[in-house]
């Protein structure tokens, strides 16, 4: 329970600052920001560290962060289509909210080695990692499960995950800001998200219940709990 109260108060601290960091006018959001997010995936990791290491408990996290990776990369010619997001919620509603966050962290962190780091790349960890905690909680709770609902949340969180990473773009980054400038950068944002959501909900619908079929008995085979 202490540790899922953690979890919760690092992920919300993150648009909170942001809110903050917009009404007091800090000059350095980008860099407060980006600070808070290191420091919001600290309880994860930490907790991951002294969690039970065994090789099944970690497998659902390496294999599906590695094809994460691998369907980022192949489909890199074609901007916004990616299945990342499809396997991170994937992962979430099978495995358990906090293997979502490790899949969606992970992925982040080992692509972005062939696209190029930079702090972009702890936003995009945080971004995915809050995709597949959520899709886990949610699943917790009884609310995903069934392959529509899902669908459903593949529409949404590419939106949110855009939401994200144009806060970061447009408090850290733009000097002028008014309802104007906001409107024109969150509406490209919006614009540019639309395929990740296609996308996703596009992938979903070919690989979700054949994937969680094989998945569900892998699971119950060895063990592994959510």
């Amino acid at each position: 329970m202490r540790r899922t109260v953690f979890e919760v108060g690092s992920l919300i601290a993150v648009p909170l600052v942001l809110i903050l960091c917009l009404l007091l006018k800090v000059e350095h959001t980008a860099a407060v920001s980006t600070l808070v997010v290191a420091l919001a995936l600290v309880p994860f990791v930490v907790g991951l560290e002294r969690s039970n290491l065994r090789p099944k408990n970690l497998m659902p996290i390496i294999v599906l962060a590695a094809l994460a990776v691998v369907g980022r990369i192949i489909f890199a010619p074609l901007p916004g289509i990616k299945p990342v997001s499809a396997l991170v919620i994937i992962a979430g509603v099978l495995f358990g909210r906090r293997t979502g966050f490790f899949v969606g962290l992970f992925a982040a962190l080992i692509s972005n080695l062939f696209f190029g780091q930079g702090p972009w790349t702890l936003w995009q960890m945080y971004a995915w990692g809050l995709m597949g905690y959520v899709a886990g909680a949610l699943a917790e709770q009884g609310v995903l499960g069934g392959r529509v609902s899902v669908m459903m949340y593949g529409a949404l969180a590419p939106l949110g995950f855009g939401l994200i990473m144009d806060s970061y773009y447009y408090l850290g980054f733009v000097g002028e800001q008014s309802l104007a400038s906001a409107a024109l950068a969150y509406g490209i944002g919006l614009v540019t998200s639309l395929p990740h959501a296609v996308a996703t909900v596009g992938f979903l619908a070919l690989i979700y219940l054949p994937w969680v079929k094989k998945l569900e008995r892998i699971r119950k085979k060895y063990g592994i709990s959510p």
